[in-house]
């Protein structure tokens, strides 16, 4: 592991001020997608600098020398929620703009619906079974190999800027950085409002933004970069009164706060823009995890794996605009993401990954071709007793193939409930089929239970974190209900 250093950079000026640089706002609420707008600051127009690609330029990214990578992660982002993924109203436009230019996942899994198991899924490419990151107190082995690191050797100035505590450097998430922090900004400003009752953290979404230009500012033209940004207003329900536009039931503030952070990465995108990286950065936008209102009588996240907490979205944006967007229709999942974005730079891969590159998808769809055939098993996992000091495992396992969805809780072999779902019968997947097709139920019981057999690839056991009453109070202010010591 490396040591990371914490920097406390000071803010610089806002770039966003509203309305929005590349999207027409009024446009943008009647049809969601639209052409980027040059539009006056600063008595300058704001013109996309990036060429039109083909399907061929999407292959030579290998041999380019010059790109930078900005991965952000948009914490508790449900994929259904955004236009894009077809939902019904306008909550997504710089998603929906950059979706529209580069390719987007159709069906993408998350590997948890908590997470601090998702994160460490994602970074190494292994299911949560073989990661061994399934309890609150478990941190990320020195032994794993994460796809920052491989950024790192490969040369990269690598930096990560967070805010969930999840993703704290002392669970492990800071290998491979030469800069892991977290902005220390004061209190919410007074015109940002927040509906998560349970939620006491300072800053917000933007505070990221203003540290991440500082980072380019200092170091953006020293070497290319690694930048990873972890946001947090979606999870905490954060919005202003310019993105109140869907009103005040707890879902509807939902979608306020993600007109909210879709501004906030207008205002990211302005950064790059000025600083002349956008035509030599490959963006990727993801979630770890989605949100659930009352579909199975949950709300909330990190109490199952059902589809509403584990779909989520996952768009690239290229150093160049394609003409036409591609649209990735086979199952992908999070474990994906890292060996896809390698194999598309011409880096070294992730080790004995439970993922696959997804390169030969993204070129089949960038040139209007169905691409190879879609045999994909997906899992998710969550231990719902993750935040609990008990020696008792309760997995919660989902096994997605093709149309089908199973869901177990609980040992295979110990009397679990078990869930079954098509999505060709029944496209909201609330059917349970597990009794009409017990042998479908059979073979993806096995599935479930060869995946919980598995063991870590570690030859030590995953450490585990004491953590004090700090640490645990500030996982407190997300919202969680941690034990005390």
């Amino acid at each position: 592991m490396l040591e990371s250093r914490a920097v406390n950079w000071v803010p610089t000026r806002r770039f966003w001020r509203g309305p929005w640089p590349w999207v027409i706002g009024a446009a943008m609420l009647a049809l969601a997608v639209v052409a980027p707008l040059a539009r006056k600051q600063n008595s300058e127009p704001l013109v996309d600098p990036r060429p039109i690609g083909t399907a061929d330029d999407i292959a030579a990214l290998s041999q380019r020398k010059d790109l930078n990578v900005l991965f952000v992660l948009i914490d508790t982002l449900r994929a259904s929620r955004l236009r894009t993924y077809g939902y019904g109203r306008p909550t997504s436009p710089f998603f929906d703009l950059i979706a529209s230019q580069g390719v987007r996942f159709d069906r993408h899994l998350s590997q948890s619906s908590w997470t601090k198991c998702s994160m460490a899924s994602l970074w190494t490419g292994l299911y949560p079974q073989r990661v061994g990151v399934t309890r609150f107190e478990d941190v990320v082995p020195q032994q794993a190999k994460t796809a920052a690191e491989i950024f790192h050797d490969a040369g990269f100035r690598t930096a990560g800027i967070w805010r969930n505590g999840w993703v704290e450097g002392y669970f492990g998430f800071d290998q491979g950085f030469d800069v892991y922090t977290r902005p220390n900004p004061p209190n919410v400003p007074a015109e940002y409002l927040r509906a998560n009752p349970t939620v006491t953290s300072r800053g917000n979404d933007l505070d990221v933004v203003d540290t991440a230009g500082e980072f380019l500012r200092i170091y953006g033209r020293d070497r290319h970069w690694f930048l990873y940004l972890h946001l947090m207003d979606v999870h905490e329900y954060t919005y202003t009164a310019e993105s109140a536009q869907f009103g005040s039931t707890y879902s509807d503030v939902y979608d306020n706060a993600v007109l909210h952070v879709n501004q906030v990465l207008d205002a990211l995108f302005g950064k790059l823009y000025y600083g002349g990286y956008l035509d030599k950065t490959l963006l990727i936008l993801a979630s770890d995890h989605g949100e659930a209102f009352g579909e199975r009588n949950s709300e909330g996240h990190a109490r199952n794996v059902y589809p509403e907490v584990t779909e989520v979205p996952l768009v690239f944006g290229f150093p160049f605009r394609l003409a036409q967007p591609a649209v990735v229709r086979q199952r992908t999942a999070n474990v994906d993401l890292w060996p896809t974005v390698l194999d598309l730079l011409g880096l070294p891969p992730l080790e004995n990954t439970d993922g696959r590159s997804r390169v030969p998808e993204i070129i089949a769809a960038a040139r209007g071709e169905p691409g190879p055939e879609d045999g994909t098993t997906a899992i998710a996992h969550l231990d719902q007793t993750w935040g609990q000091r008990v020696q008792t495992r309760s997995p919660n396992v989902q096994v997605t193939q093709g149309k089908l969805r199973y869901l177990l809780f609980g040992a295979p072999d110990g009397g679990a409930r078990e869930e079954l779902f098509d999505s060709e019968r029944d496209a909201r997947e609330l059917e349970d089929r597990a009794e009409a097709e017990p042998e479908v139920a059979a073979r993806m019981r096995e599935q479930a239970k060869q995946y919980l057999a598995l063991e870590p690839p570690w030859s030590e056991p995953v450490p585990q974190l004491q953590l004090d009453e700090l640490q645990l109070n500030q996982l407190r202010a997300l919202g969680y209900a941690v034990p005390g010591r």
